[in-house]
């Protein structure tokens, strides 16, 4: 894709050109722009002067803020679990660390003589956490001069064999050189600032001048303007080494990188879209963790740099940007996988390690915040921490973020927060997020504009399902998703999907699959209900499909039609593939139905029935990712798991499927529900069903669907969905295009329309109908209500 370049990028990529970077340049001949010019001259606000116009205490201040951020104050006895377990962790560093010239290492398991290994980033790693234990109090090792003469040895180490500028990277991953090492590098320094010569920090933060000069530049690939995460990352590493040697300007060009992130993208992919959609190496959904990082990053610069010469201002951009994309992923402090790419596959990051780096951010931002974000963050944070008691937030937070959150579960002034409920179409992304007070349900979906599924550094290798539709389930067993789950599970049956059976391989190193259509979307009306679907157009395979998913206030309607194939093998659609842990739970079935108990009930509607299969699954994360940094291990582990089937056969012709997930319903309530809905169409052309006041329906091109009031008709692609009020005088109804393939589409409802009420844009009464422009709305929802 071609990224937008600023005007200091442009300038970067001419100094490049001239063999010299635009800092590096003599002020006479670099064309300074106004903050590099004199201050006297410009008039310069005092962030804006060179850096002997800035007194030491600022660099100080906004320094010991960060170690702050890192490592916390003086907490007492009320953490000391969680400083025993950061003690702990850093001993094991000290007590293995040995000094190899030979090798050369620092530790024998990690020689650092092939940085294609990526052990140099490891080190550097290991550094940092030696580094947090020195300076966190209560420590046995808190500020120690000892430790710190070692770790100040183990750095010229690490600057002599590992990282210096003169290295050539060979082969390795760019990441590790100007990002991974720059992060953990300033964090050590930062750390151990007060125990360490200064003439030796200097030197070891010179390799970052090459590798890491200014958040925009990628210094492996001249052409790339770094993006989202990168770009974050990049500028928290810049900030850092600029407030380490009192460097102004690299404060200040971080400053203003972060200034520029905050800004949504205005067309296709990398960063933060409008309809709150993140986006990542340019075509994958990455809100839950290359989003993460970034939000980190912003919002830690934020709070470090406040009250200094660089404060960032838009702190209430960076919180509604936490509304608007990061609060529907989070489950009770949980991010949901659906938005995690290929980092489902790394052993090291659950779930849980992606919600905490969200509930830590907003408790960063809290103080900070502008008050109609933090009245509603302090109970909504406090019900995630409350209700998550499996993976509680102090065994996984840092102690500075841990102190944040007991201050907040103390305070009897802050209500318990219920869960957040509403239905959010990222259309931007292929994502549907539908959640109700118990439960919710989430849907990944894939087209020519987002890929199905990232494989990178020989990780996510089994993820070649993960963006067909597959469906996402949330209850209160918030141990379902990270309890080894993605090494266990069935990678052919993944819920919600339909595959075609064959055996694949591992997908290889830089996959990217786009299918080649352009349905996938849906849209929302009152928060409370949903329709998604998607054209399903297998990889590898003859295997196409009519997927569509009805999003109801206790149920999700799912409906497959035109299910087709003509390779010689069978075809499944998987209504469920439940993780129960160590044990197979009771059952109860009845002749259409099926009920998990603590679970869900499934419901058969129409066509084909269901099989049940009950196994114990074992596998290894090393199956799934063989990373050079995030490998699994080789460790066996087993689960139990429930799957519900419906067989379609070998080489299926317009097979068809429709079934009921009823998240947290009774046996009786499964075994009665087929009653409570009723399906008006099921075909290659529509897909509708009613419920009482209301009406839903996918209409895949022109068509007419029959209800029980008259006749439905669209006279081109769009989703709809259609709520009459009581008193049936008035019609609520939400409309997209998710082939973004029509300008207009006219809507014929059951009931003559008399006017239009209200409505957005591009919304009209046409004699008897509604027309709706959905051209250039990428698949955006319009709504309006009618008098009918």
């Amino acid at each position: 894709m071609i990224h937008p370049l600023t005007r200091r990028s442009a300038l970067l990529g001419a100094a490049a050109a001239a063999g010299l970077a635009l800092w590096e340049r003599p002020a006479e001949a670099a064309g300074l722009a106004l903050w590099e010019r004199p201050a006297e001259a410009a008039g310069l606000a005092l962030w804006e002067r060179p850096a002997e116009a800035v007194g030491a205490a600022a660099f100080d201040a906004a320094r010991e803020r960060w170690v702050s951020l890192l490592a916390g104050g003086d907490h007492g006895t009320a953490h000391a679990d969680r400083t025993e377990a950061v003690e702990g962790s850093a001993n094991a560093v000290l007590r293995k660390l040995e000094f190899s010239p030979r090798g050369p290492s620092l530790w024998p398991d990690l020689p650092l003589g092939d940085p294609r290994t990526g052990n140099f980033n490891r080190a550097y790693n290991r550094m940092r956490t030696l580094a947090l234990g020195w300076a966190t109090p209560g420590t046995s090792m808190y500020r120690d001069d000892g430790v710190a003469r070692t770790a100040a040895r183990a750095l010229d180490f690490l600057y002599e064999h590992a990282y210096h500028e003169g290295l050539d990277p060979r082969g390795s991953n760019w990441y590790w050189w100007e990002i991974g090492v720059p992060r953990s590098l300033t964090d050590t320094c930062a750390l151990l600032y007060d125990g360490l010569p200064k003439d030796g920090l200097k030197r070891w933060l010179r390799p970052l001048r090459r590798w890491c000069p200014d958040p925009e530049r990628r210094v492996s690939h001249p052409g790339v303007v770094e993006t989202g995460a990168n770009r974050a990352g990049k500028a928290m590493a810049v900030a850092v080494r600029g407030l380490l040697t009192h460097d102004a300007r690299l404060v200040k060009r971080a400053r203003e990188a972060v200034a520029d992130l905050l800004r949504p993208t205005r067309g296709p992919g990398d960063g933060f879209h409008r309809d709150g959609s993140f986006i990542q190496h340019d075509v994958y959904p990455y809100t839950g963790a290359y989003g993460v990082d970034y939000l980190e990053s912003v919002a830690k610069l934020i709070v470090m740099l406040a009250r200094s010469p660089w404060e960032i201002p838009g702190i209430g951009k960076v919180c509604d940007i936490v509304d608007r994309s990061f609060v529907p992923f989070v489950f009770d402090g949980l991010m949901m996988d659906c938005v995690r790419g290929r980092s489902i596959s790394r052993q090291g990051h659950r779930d849980y390690h992606s919600g905490q780096k969200t509930v830590e951010t907003m408790l960063a931002l809290l103080d900070a915040a502008p008050e109609r974000h933090a009245r509603r963050w302090r109970p909504l944070v406090k019900g995630w921490l409350t209700r998550n008691t499996a993976v509680p937030y102090e065994t996984v937070a840092p102690l500075s973020s841990v102190a944040k959150a007991r201050a907040l579960l103390d305070d009897p002034k802050v209500p318990v927060g219920p869960r957040t409920t509403g239905t959010w179409v990222f259309a931007d992304m292929d994502r549907v997020v539908h959640r109700r007070p118990t439960w919710a349900f989430a849907i990944a979906m894939s087209s020519r504009r987002i890929g199905a599924a990232e494989a990178m550094n020989r990780e996510n290798l089994h993820g070649w399902y993960t963006g067909d539709g597959m469906t996402y389930l949330y209850t209160d067993d918030l141990t379902h998703w990270n309890d080894e789950l993605w090494p266990t599970i069935d990678p052919y049956r993944l819920p919600g999907t339909t595959v075609d059976t064959r055996r694949r391989a591992d997908l290889p190193h830089g996959h990217r699959r786009l299918p080649p259509t352009p349905w996938a979307g849906g849209v929302a009306l009152d928060g409370e209900y949903g329709v998604a679907a998607m054209k399903l157009i297998a990889e590898g395979s003859s295997l196409r499909a009519k997927k569509a998913w009805f999003l109801l206030d206790d149920a999700v309607i799912a409906l497959g039609a035109g299910i087709t194939a003509s390779d010689g093998r069978r075809v499944e659609t998987i209504v469920e593939n439940r993780n129960t842990h160590d044990r197979h739970p009771p059952l109860e079935q009845g002749d259409r139905w099926i009920h998990l108990p603590g679970v869900a009930g499934y419901a058969l509607l129409d066509g084909d029935g269901a099989k049940v299969i009950r196994e114990e699954r074992t596998g290894r994360w090393r199956d799934i990712d063989t990373g050079a940094t995030t490998a699994g291990d080789d460790t066996p582990v087993t689960r139990h798991y429930t799957t519900i089937v419906i067989d379609h056969g070998t080489d299926p012709r317009k097979a068809r499927y429709a079934y009921a997930v009823l998240p947290g319903a009774s046996a009786a309530q499964t075994a009665s529900y087929g009653l409570r809905v009723r399906i008006l169409a099921n075909s290659g052309t529509a897909q509708a069903i009613s419920r009482g006041d209301l009406l839903a329906a996918v209409f895949w091109q022109a068509g007419t669907v029959q209800t029980p009031d008259g006749p439905l008709t669209a006279d081109g692609p769009c989703t709809l969905l259609v709520r009459r009020d009581p008193g049936r005088k008035e019609v609520r109804l939400a409309v997209s295009d998710p082939s973004r393939t029509a300008d207009e589409v006219k809507i014929t409802l059951p009931w003559r329309v008399r006017s239009v009420k209200k409505g957005d844009r591009g919304v009209r009464r046409a004699k008897r109908a509604l027309k709706v422009e959905v051209g250039d709305s990428r698949g955006h929802g319009h709504t309006a209500v009618v008098r009918v």
